[in-house]
């Protein structure tokens, strides 16, 4: 079987066999996986956690299983990581700080013909049967992203979202949906033209983009600001925008030893919470699933490109280069 790999900040297919299950297993054939600004962040950048497994919004066909809680044929959408759910962290709802979640992982990723999701991650709950399109479940992974980081966040009137990516979009679609004002910043023009059609209100970074907020908030700024890019300048245009009392929320992938140089004291003197929101737990996940069937948030419109597997070194330029929104390998 075929599989994809991050090798010398490229992406390649290299081939192994069918993985072997074990009691409790399962084996799905891919039929959809999104490519992630983390994925990007993996092959081009520096990454900072421990798994460098590219491809983890999966979304296939089970056709093989050893758990008695699915059946060949069941749709389903599969996490990479799951919790304990008994530990420190787990008790605290910081799940993704599992100890666990980390060491879970689906063999050998997202991105492959065929993907075996081990007895952990099911019994686990990081199974999920579907009755909606393959590519729609795969895109449920980054908003439910996006949901955790809105709930964070709580009740927010006005709003920048630094990064018009398709994960800066669904964070601001999200942000729409609950009644809040929306400023969509970026410098890739096909990107903000996109987000017209959502009705959203697009600003290019290269413009005066503290006046254009300011004069639309009565020169207060915006309740919060979400950092949708691993850029840390937009960190830094955040404190431009951001009212007294506001929150930062850091989103998108910084390189590993990215580093700030931040004002603390106008921090400190204005009562700004910077915040940061990482990966989410399938308690997210079922309720990302959730809007898109009940056709609260249309993902699907979302996507721009789909490529099949043996085109995916193709499918991580164009997410790279931003030349389209969202990028699914399907199968």
């Amino acid at each position: 079987m075929k599989f994809a790999v991050a090798k010398d900040g490229k992406v390649a297919i290299e081939e192994m066999e069918t993985p072997a299950l074990s009691e409790g297993d399962i084996l799905i054939r891919m039929r959809a996986c999104g490519i992630c600004g983390s994925d990007l962040e993996k092959v081009y950048g520096s990454y900072g956690m421990a798994s460098k497994r590219i491809g983890h919004e999966i979304a296939g066909e089970i056709i093989e299983t050893k758990s008695d809680k699915f059946a060949v044929g069941d749709k389903v959408f599969a996490h990479h990581h799951v919790p304990c759910y008994n530990c420190y962290y787990c008790n605290h709802g910081d799940y993704v700080l599992c100890t666990e979640y980390q060491k879970s992982n689906v063999e050998p990723c997202g991105l492959a013909e065929y993907i075996r999701v081990p007895a952990w991650n099911v019994s686990k709950g990081g199974v999920i049967k579907i009755d909606i399109g393959y590519e729609e479940a795969a895109l449920a992974e980054p908003l439910a992203c996006c949901i955790k980081t809105i709930d964070k966040l709580g009740k927010i009137e006005t709003a920048a979202v630094i990064g018009a990516g398709p994960a800066g979009l669904m964070n601001a679609l999200l942000l729409q949906t609950s009644g809040a004002e929306v400023f969509l910043i970026d410098t890739n023009d096909f990107r903000l033209d996109f987000a017209q059609k959502y009705d959203m209100l697009g600003i290019n970074a290269k413009d005066d983009v503290a006046g254009i907020v300011k004069d639309a908030t009565d020169a207060r700024g915006v309740d919060a600001t979400i950092v949708a890019t691993g850029n840390l300048k937009a960190l830094k245009l955040s404190l431009q925008l951001i009212r007294k009392g506001g929150k930062i929320m850091l989103f998108g992938v910084p390189a590993k030893g990215a580093m700030l140089n931040l004002d603390a004291n106008y921090l400190f003197s204005n009562e700004i919470q910077l915040m940061t929101s990482s990966y989410c737990s399938e308690l997210e996940t079922n309720a990302a699933l959730k809007m898109i069937e009940d056709k609260k948030i249309d993902v699907e419109s979302l996507i721009t490109h789909r490529l099949p597997l043996e085109k995916v070194a193709e499918a991580f330029e164009l997410a790279h280069h931003g030349e389209g929104m969202k990028v699914v390998v399907v199968g």
